[in-house]
């Protein structure tokens, strides 16, 4: 029974190191669905695909990420695999093979259950996201130089999906600078790159876009899909991304003016 126990702890450890590093690795700018994929494949040492893992390896930040994550993967899948040997071929059988069983399957569903849940990726996420903007300084160094990003401002790359609200769309139709978004490049599935892509471009299932905005807004757009719900996430975030703008704006306003007022206490 204890082994079984085990071997379940070890999968939810592996669960929660691969959605830290997802998250990381989002830091820098890869987007949430290649994030993911890169993440289980270093955990799992399934290998990755050429194009995506030669932008990985030349990125000294996500290289480091990687690293951790196949010596956690390598020490976890031993682990796992002693531990479900222990389960059902070891010495110790105390408890009866159904309960064992029974207990295996009860806690695979239930991991598959957490693991697949809108409401705890959402709140695993921002906690997690709290947790390295506090504890680390994973940035896109040379994003962050050129541009002079700060603040809650990313840029990301983001693969479009056939059920993607986006998908279908030009640039013009998806209106996304009134959401605060600005499209900076758009990569196409056979390799074509379009650099500061104009409004009449359509975006198409399997594009990967170059996107610079607020970082609520970008997740926002990631999990967005077709279909009327779709449409009202839009309208949301363009009410909060006008709201967004007025409030730095008021900001600014009160800098120019705090600024002129100490002029003049100083003259």
């Amino acid at each position: 029974m204890l082994a079984v126990i085990s071997l379940l702890v070890v999968l939810a450890i592996s669960f929660l190191v691969t959605r830290i590093a997802s998250s990381a690795l989002m830091h820098t700018g890869l987007s949430r669905d290649v994030a993911r994929f890169q993440a289980r494949s270093a955990l799992t040492g399934a290998g990755f695909t050429t194009s995506e893992s030669e932008r990985l390896v030349n990125h000294p930040v996500r290289r480091r990420i990687l690293m951790v994550l196949m010596l956690v993967g390598n020490a976890g899948i031993i682990t796992a695999v002693s531990s479900l040997l222990l389960a059902f071929i070891g010495s110790d059988q105390e408890s009866p093979l159904w309960l064992r069983v029974g207990l295996l399957v009860t806690g695979l569903i239930s991991l598959w259950t957490v693991a697949n849940s809108h409401f705890v990726d959402r709140h695993l996420s921002r906690w997690i996201d709290r947790l390295l903007k506090r504890y680390t300084q994973i940035e896109v160094r040379d994003f962050a130089s050129l541009l002079g990003l700060s603040g809650d401002y990313r840029i990301v790359e983001w693969a479009v999906g056939p059920d993607d609200w986006l998908a279908g769309r030009t640039l013009a139709q998806s209106a996304l600078a009134e959401e605060g978004l600005l499209v900076l490049a758009v990569q196409r599935k056979g390799g074509t790159f379009r650099g500061t892509p104009s409004g009449e471009i359509e975006i198409e299932s399997h594009d990967t876009l170059v996107i610079y905005g607020h970082v609520d807004t970008l997740e926002q757009l990631d999990t967005r899909r077709r279909g009327p719900g779709g449409e009202l996430d839009h309208l949301e975030a363009v009410a909060e991304g006008e709201r967004r703008r007025r409030l730095e704006a008021e900001r600014d306003s009160k800098r120019t003016r705090d600024a002129a007022d100490e002029a003049d206490d100083e003259s």
